[in-house]
């Protein structure tokens, strides 16, 4: 390790070095990991769709909550996943595949609770407009 990581990995000294390193991880997350893209996509498209269904505050509310939960599970199952695999290494072992599959969970989860929200929200309004 070569003294740029080292500093790195030392706690922030200036307020704005814990923006660019919280940058960096959102950046990183969109870059590696296949689900966030997909995530972002699909939360995007919902967004755009509910800006012709005119939500009222609330529905507004409920909608960027649940698009923001997933995604921010998103990027602890990839915090978990990167420390099980650093801590276990090479090696099988099964609570580092009990772990990943919980985090994994997680995210379904909340996904499901997205589509529950999306269920309540859009489809009655989106059914309003197309019938």
């Amino acid at each position: 390790m070569d003294l740029k990581d080292k500093q790195e990995v030392v706690k922030n000294s200036r307020f704005l070095d814990s923006f660019k390193f919280a940058f960096k991880g959102v950046l990183t997350v969109f870059q590696e990991e296949r689900n966030m893209r997909s995530h972002i996509v699909i939360g995007s498209i919902v967004l755009v769709l509910c800006l012709f269904l005119n939500l009222a505050v609330n529905e507004w509310l409920w909608v960027i909550f649940s698009i923001s939960l997933v995604i921010i599970m998103e990027v602890w199952n990839t915090v978990i996943e990167n420390v099980v695999d650093l801590a276990a290494g090479e090696r099988y072992h099964p609570l580092a595949k009990k772990a990943k599959d919980m985090a994994a969970a997680a995210v379904l989860m909340t996904a499901g609770f997205s589509v529950v929200v999306a269920a309540i929200i859009i489809l009655p309004k989106l059914w309003q407009k197309l019938f």
